[in-house]
């Protein structure tokens, strides 16, 4: 296990590196001026100059990767262009936030999913099946944007039940402290999350039904919640855990859009803030995080994976 653990972290250490390289070059690959989106259209060249020098902008650019390096590995991610706030502090203050939403959302998500794909499994053909299997496509192929507006329009403009700002309080205890406030936000992600979760789960449960072991639970009276529960569930769960570590680009990107739709004041804001503002220091630190929570979440999944099934590690070792 020791091992396959060190294995698995060496691998992790390759890609974040890896993503650092590719997130620096592609992101100043990006047509514009980082100094005209900041400084305005009417910037005069000589502003301009000053800007460039001073955010080391007209250094080459690999001098400017070099530099970014070293800063990283200082913890220095660099001062946004356009708050003048260091990054390091900007995504200390928001991350909270997002880790209370996007943790909101895919308890929540899996909280209905779960169960949702293993009574699907078990009325496989049937017309529950096809009912929630309509849902799950319905769900799965509308855009994030597009749950958000629909949410909006109904509970807040047409029913006035739900405020269409999300809390905009500094603290995560602030934000919990106005709790409607959060429902449009977190129903919108959970819709998102639901239909996938409930499809890979209804699939997995499908073939563990299908094992000689459920069968033999069953031939022996065992009542049939108890093999859901005991032999069912836990089996099934396998390919749902590599999905849900793999799952964290996706979930951010959602949030990116819910963020920017409800204002609500977390990472996925400050990135669209500093992609529409070519906000460089922002824009790759919270690339940067993205990608180590993604290869954190592989990680993890991995080894529930085999703490789950420990013929994984036996034959990886």
């Amino acid at each position: 296990m020791t091992v396959y653990l060190l294995r698995r972290i060496g691998q992790a250490v390759v890609v974040v590196v890896g993503v650092v390289v590719l997130t620096f070059f592609m992101i100043h690959l990006v047509p514009g001026s980082a100094a005209r989106a900041t400084l305005g259209t009417r910037a005069t060249a000589e502003r301009i100059a000053v800007f460039n020098a001073a955010n080391g902008l007209d250094r080459p650019l690999a001098a400017q990767f070099v530099t970014y390096v070293k800063q990283v590995t200082e913890g220095n991610f660099g001062v946004s262009f356009s708050l003048q706030q260091p990054v390091s502090t900007l995504i200390a203050q928001r991350l909270p936030r997002d880790a209370l939403l996007l943790g909101l959302s895919t308890l929540l998500a899996l909280t209905v999913a779960l169960p949702m794909g293993i009574f699907q499994a078990v009325r496989r053909g049937r017309f529950a099946d096809h009912v929630f299997t309509v849902v799950s496509f319905v769900l799965y192929s509308m855009p994030d944007f597009f749950f958000a507006l629909v949410l909006v329009a109904i509970f807040s403009v047409q029913l006035h039940l739900l405020p269409s700002q999300a809390p905009q309080a500094d603290s995560v205890a602030g934000i919990l402290a106005d709790p409607r406030g959060l429902v449009l936000p977190v129903v919108t992600l959970t819709l998102v999350s639901v239909a996938g979760f409930s499809r890979y789960m209804r699939a997995s449960a499908i073939t563990t039904l299908g094992q000689d072991y459920v069968q033999v639970a069953r031939a022996k009276g065992l009542p049939e919640r108890l093999v859901l529960s005991r032999h069912v569930l836990r089996n099934s769960l396998l390919p749902v855990i590599t999905v849900l570590g793999l799952s964290a680009p996706s979930i951010v990107a959602g949030a990116v859009i819910a963020e920017s739709v409800f204002n609500y004041p977390g990472m996925g804001l400050l990135f669209y803030q500093a992609a529409t503002s070519k906000d460089y220091p922002i824009m790759l630190g919270s690339t940067l995080v993205v990608g180590v929570a993604t290869v954190l979440g592989s990680l993890f999944a991995d080894i529930a994976y085999s703490l789950l099934d420990p013929r994984i590690r036996h034959v990886d070792a």
